[in-house]
């Protein structure tokens, strides 16, 4: 069951990066949501490899194919199985690494659980499998329209390179108009420099992905072991790369007293809701209305040109010098991945409730 996500809504993914191909099952979608194919591929190319130079160089079409599930261009309420076909594999990149334990890869995890692993851009510890997740979350996505929520993620830190800007006041239609997907202009610049910077010296970078949701309806998240807020997290973990979450204030709420981090409640036009949202529209892990923000921060990349020092399979200590096509900062493509999970995770409760 690790490879099943969720409990109404799940989705089930399958398939290796330099396999055939990968794909995905989801159960549990209610019959007569419109499928938007356009929509679907448009979310799948946000993601796909190749969309600028500073992202990995390998070109995949990324194109779905649905077998079944849907009729006529709406869902039927049974299982939807797609199937996305690898096309640019170049599988002998990753010859030289058969028996070598890459640093901070699941090399070493995966052989020691299984006894086995494909050492081909590392199978299914890829994070090629997550274009399977885009085309779940955009059904998801889809089927949460017609409560009207809406799902935005952007990168708001890349090292160092920090946006200013408050997330109540990003402006979604300026993700889009640059390559690292920073919706304040000037901070994007600084963040494709440093990191075209990083790619021409074989390194790589990491940062945060800052995500916002709006119109979720009081209500949704049940306590003790199922919170809004744990779900996300799982939701978020299960991404490659992800080395932390925190939702409202988050960490920086250490520095805060009681009294500044409270959320004191008020009636406006009749209805009770908070005079600020610390609490990141959750609370006791149930959403209280307000807008649901979170953060996502993933580790540098593993794989960069740098010679590192490393073990292989016969317990030798050896020099790598990594080859083959990566990404030198993952956040631009991982922007559509957390939005996708979020929206799988956020459909589960909307079922549930």
């Amino acid at each position: 069951m690790s490879n099943t996500f969720g409990k109404i809504f799940t989705f089930t993914s399958f398939g290796e990066s330099h396999g055939q191909a990968v794909g995905g099952i989801i159960d549990g979608c209610p019959p007569l949501i419109e499928i938007d194919e356009t929509f679907i591929q448009n979310e799948l190319n946000r993601r796909r490899p190749g969309q600028s130079d500073i992202s990995t160089p390998r070109q995949e079409a990324d194109k779905v194919e649905f077998l079944s599930g849907i009729f006529e261009g709406k869902t039927t309420g049974t299982p939807i199985a797609f199937v996305i076909w690898n096309t640019n594999q170049h599988s002998s990149d990753y010859d030289h690494l058969k028996e070598v334990f890459r640093p901070s890869h699941a090399d070493f995890t995966y052989l020691q659980k299984y006894g086995i692993r494909d050492h081909r851009g590392g199978g299914r510890s890829s994070a090629r499998e997550t274009a399977a997740r885009v085309v779940a979350g955009a059904i998801a996505k889809l089927a949460l329209r017609q409560s009207g929520i809406e799902i935005m993620a952007y990168t708001s830190q890349v090292g160092h390179i920090a946006m200013t800007l408050p997330a109540n006041e990003v402006q979604a239609d300026e993700i889009e108009k640059n390559i690292v997907r920073c919706p304040q202009p000037e901070v994007a610049e600084q963040m494709i420099d440093y990191i075209r910077q990083l790619k021409a010296e074989g390194d790589s970078i990491g940062g945060i992905v800052s995500c916002v949701i709006k119109h979720v309806p009081t209500g949704w998240g049940d306590p003790i072991f199922d919170k809004l807020s744990a779900r996300l997290a799982q939701a978020m973990f299960s991404i490659n790369a992800v080395h932390g979450f925190d939702y409202g204030g988050g960490f920086e709420e250490v520095a805060l007293k009681g009294s500044e981090a409270n959320d004191p409640f008020i009636l406006k036009n009749g209805q009770t809701t908070t005079a600020t949202n610390h609490s990141g529209g959750i609370q006791g892990g149930i959403s209280n209305g307000q807008d649901i923000y979170f953060r996502v921060l993933f580790k540098p990349v593993a794989t960069i040109s740098k010679c590192q020092h490393t073990v292989d399979t016969h317990s030798r200590e050896v020099l790598l010098q990594a080859k083959g096509r990566h990404d030198p900062c993952v956040l631009p493509r991982a922007v559509p991945i957390v939005e996708a999970m979020t929206a799988i995770a956020l459909m589960d409760f909307y079922l549930q409730q």
